[in-house]
């Protein structure tokens, strides 16, 4: 089973190099969208325990 899994990080890891090298721009947008994404989440759950903590 720890084989299965090596070769799938392996697969993936040399789609996201091949995805970097011939649509780099299309990766970078990618990467700011998954930023963007984890960036909001952080501000709910500070917005979330600040409406909590005064109210």
């Amino acid at each position: 089973m720890k084989l299965v899994r090596r070769i799938v990080v392996v697969l993936i890891i040399a789609f996201a190099v091949f995805y970097l090298v011939t649509r780099p721009q299309d990766a970078a947008n990618a990467v700011q969208g998954a930023v963007g994404a984890v960036w909001g989440a952080g501000v709910a759950v500070v917005d979330f325990f600040v409406a909590l903590a005064g109210g």
